[in-house]
């Protein structure tokens, strides 16, 4: 499905933005209509397996839900906050620097997400270890799920350490906006690894549904990152920004870490249970 949605706007992209003379508003458009197509795709996949829109309410499961979804949807409201202002933030430092945060931001997002995968992987096999009860099982998952994701960090740090130089040259030619961009290395570099964890560690939260817990710290994680950026941002300029990232994404893994050595909450059942029936 995101496959086909990406490969739509690889098409849609140079036809809107050049032939049609649209620019930043076609990349929009073809953005959208590729976004549409995905949940059509997913709805009609969905649809030949079970029914949408059941004719028996059950009231428990759909406020359930509602709860679930909305503690989701505060912890989105807190990661879209704190990127927003890093660009804001950006952005007043004029248009070259934040030409040069973007190229950044851009190679940052992009390879932090391909840990994304892992996270998802980690979700369903713990989710099918937890509801089946097999506590040993889930451990075994949480280890090597945190394992290959710090492994994968490394790797894609090491990558991108060597690697940022033709990156970034893909995205500009301007030579002080590279010579911005460049002087990121070491955040875009240094951070795969913290980024890699928090991924993974999102995944393990979804697996055993700590859906209040993911929630509430990011909403915390949040606002400690933003108010470090609103200080540091204007004394340090861009590297004031890119440490406020950086520490939102540690904060991430040690509020995770905790979580999992408190052994509190959905996580009791995984690191009790077996000894407890012993």
């Amino acid at each position: 499905m995101s496959g086909a949605g990406n490969f739509l706007v690889v098409i849609l992209d140079p036809i809107l933005i050049f032939l049609c003379g649209l620019g930043i508003s076609g990349a929009a458009i073809a953005t959208v209509i590729s976004e549409y197509l995905i949940a059509f795709i997913l709805l009609w996949n969905l649809s030949g397996k079970v029914l949408l829109i059941p004719f028996d309410f059950d009231g428990a499961k759909f406020f359930s839900y509602l709860k679930s979804g909305g503690l989701l949807i505060a912890r989105t409201l807190a990661v879209f906050i704190t990127m927003t202002l890093t660009t804001s933030l950006a952005a007043n430092q004029g248009p070259i620097p934040m030409a040069g945060h973007q190229i950044c931001m851009e190679v940052w997002l992009s390879i932090s997400l391909l840990t994304d995968a892992l996270a998802l992987a980690g979700q369903s096999l713990l989710a099918s270890s937890y509801s089946l009860g097999n506590y040993e099982q889930a451990r075994l998952i949480i280890y090597r799920v945190i394992q290959i994701g710090l492994g994968a960090g490394v790797a894609l740090s090491m990558i991108l350490f060597f690697g940022f130089g033709p990156f970034s040259s893909l995205f500009s030619t301007d030579s002080e906006v590279l010579d911005v961009a460049q002087s990121g290395i070491w955040f875009v570099a240094g951070s795969q690894p913290v980024n890699a964890l928090a991924f993974v560690i999102d995944g393990l939260y979804y697996g055993v549904s700590d859906f209040e817990y993911a929630a509430y710290s990011m909403v915390l994680v949040g606002l400690i990152s933003s108010v470090f950026m609103l200080v540091a941002a204007p004394v340090v300029g861009l590297p004031g920004v890119w440490a406020g990232l950086f520490l939102f994404m540690a904060l991430r893994v040690l509020a995770g870490v905790w979580r999992l050595s408190s052994k509190s909450g959905p996580w009791d059942m995984i690191w009790y249970k077996d000894r407890a029936e012993d």
